[in-house]
């Protein structure tokens, strides 16, 4: 092989790693663009839409606790003869088994604590006192109840405790199925993030480029009313008229955080 083939290889051989190095430093640019784009020249707005709309729902949950002794199988008879009353009469009332959930049921044991003074032993040991010992059960079973109909909550919120629930929870309304209301609120969101994109640019003196994030967040706060509560195995006294509840409106927010390129 001559010297001037020999530098003709050398020139090509050099050439190609040039070329090679160039396509492979655009190829991870364009990669890192891809990744993180404008990360330098990029400016973020927010946008908030609010929709208020009435609740269609009343949720609460009841409680049946049954104290006894150690027969758990009489003490399970009790509890769920009284959650079933109370369950069948939340149907006839016009609740549909759909919207009737239990929610926990557990078994837990009772014990008999017992102190006592510590006993020197002639060995210098000391003689512990009595373990704990197990007398009874306790069996919780709680239901979560959907109320459609509004003009029967009270009726069914006073009527469950009637039935033996010792205690109702927190009542509260929201909504079913809050997508259609969030879609709107977003809508709204994201349309005011735009108008304040835009009038950003315009006073910064710059463009609104490709629109690179959108983060989102959401919120629709129940309504609470007042807790209701029975004592005692059989639940309390709730012979009174039945409370009047109103539903009320709530409020369905939506932020938004849009990220546009600088131009």
């Amino acid at each position: 092989m001559t010297q001037k083939i020999r530098d003709y290889l050398g020139i090509t051989i050099i050439i190609s790693i040039i070329i090679v190095a160039l396509s492979a430093w655009s190829y991870v640019r364009t990669y890192s663009r891809s990744v993180e784009p404008s990360s330098f020249r990029s400016f973020s707005v927010t946008g908030e839409g609010k929709v208020v709309a009435v609740p269609d729902v009343a949720e609460f949950s009841f409680s049946v606790v049954t104290q006894g002794g150690k027969d758990i199988a009489s003490l399970q008879e009790e509890n769920v003869k009284k959650v079933n009353a109370a369950i069948d009469f939340i149907k006839l009332n016009g609740v549909e088994a759909k919207d009737v959930k239990t929610q926990n049921y557990s078994v837990e044991p009772r014990y008999q604590y017992y102190s006592c003074n510590p006993i020197p032993l002639e060995d210098g040991s000391v003689r512990p006192c009595p373990p704990a010992e197990i007398v009874g059960y306790s069996i919780t079973q709680s239901v979560l109840v959907k109320v459609r109909d509004f003009s029967k909550v009270g009726e069914i919120l006073s009527g469950v405790v009637d039935k033996g629930a010792n205690t109702v929870s927190q009542l509260n309304f929201t909504i079913d199925d809050p997508s259609a209301l969030q879609n709107e609120a977003r809508a709204e969101a994201i349309e005011k993030a735009k108008t304040k994109a835009k009038l950003v640019a315009r006073v910064g003196g710059f463009s609104v480029g490709r629109l690179l994030n959108i983060e989102e967040s959401s919120y629709f706060p129940p309504i609470y009313y007042a807790k209701e509560t029975g004592f005692g195995r059989g639940g309390g006294d709730l012979s009174y008229t039945a409370p009047v509840v109103e539903p009320g409106s709530q409020e369905v927010t939506v932020s938004v955080v849009l990220r546009y390129e600088i131009r």
